[in-house]
């Protein structure tokens, strides 16, 4: 997936899209994805993904060659070490191209619509009174 600018996500093609859920449909690559993310925009290296998900680094390179097939990952290498670092951008595109349509037919709230980074959350539901 090749993805400049974030609004990018109106010339998505439909097999980068699905590329990308693809790569996500998976719970170890979730994981390692969700983990870069997190470790935006600097990444980590292939050893401490490894370490901190309890992933061999057979498996973990596997995974890691699906994310980057899918572009929602990036490499780099730094010496003798691989570091890798979430594509954000593919990943806003990606949402983006999602929630594209969201309430143009005027069905559904408009939380529902909100990124999750300015979503407000959402109220605690009140507690039942004991006698």
């Amino acid at each position: 997936m090749k993805v400049n600018r974030v609004d990018s996500f109106l010339n998505m093609e439909t097999t980068d899209v699905l590329a990308a859920l693809a790569a996500l449909a998976q719970a170890s690559r979730l994981a390692v994805f969700r983990l870069l993310v997190q470790h935006a925009p600097d990444g980590l290296s292939a050893g401490v993904i490894a370490e901190k998900l309890e992933i061999t680094p057979a498996t973990l390179s596997f995974h890691l060659k699906e994310l980057h097939r899918a572009g929602l990952v990036a490499q780099r290498q730094d010496g003798r070490f691989l570091w890798y670092s979430a594509n954000v951008d593919a990943m806003n595109a990606l949402i983006g191209y999602l929630t594209a349509n969201c309430c143009t037919l005027g069905s559904c709230t408009p939380v529902a619509c909100v990124p999750p980074a300015v979503a407000v959350p959402m109220p605690k539901p009140p507690q039942r009174r004991t006698r």
